[in-house]
């Protein structure tokens, strides 16, 4: 564990041997915002869409209107 200052651009240094360790030579990460806390995890192969949550749902509505879709989501949300 480290603590570390954010600058005044938003920007967090990670020690180097976390990066040799973790991050590789293409060094990307991905942060996670989940309450009160931030998360990084480097990125490596994975596709950002793998850090988030899937949802299955039937819907109805046409999927070229999405406020059709959100209201019948959100309606199925209290069917529950």
């Amino acid at each position: 564990m480290e603590e570390k200052r954010v600058d005044s651009q938003g920007r967090v240094s990670l020690p180097v041997d976390w990066r040799k360790q973790h991050l590789g030579a293409e060094g990307a990460v991905i942060i996670i915002h989940r309450g009160d806390e931030l998360i990084i995890k480097a990125r490596g192969d994975r596709k950002p869409s793998e850090f988030f949550d899937k949802l299955k749902a039937e819907v109805r509505s046409d999927l070229s209107d999405w406020r059709l879709v959100r209201r019948e989501l959100l309606n199925l949300e209290g069917a529950v």
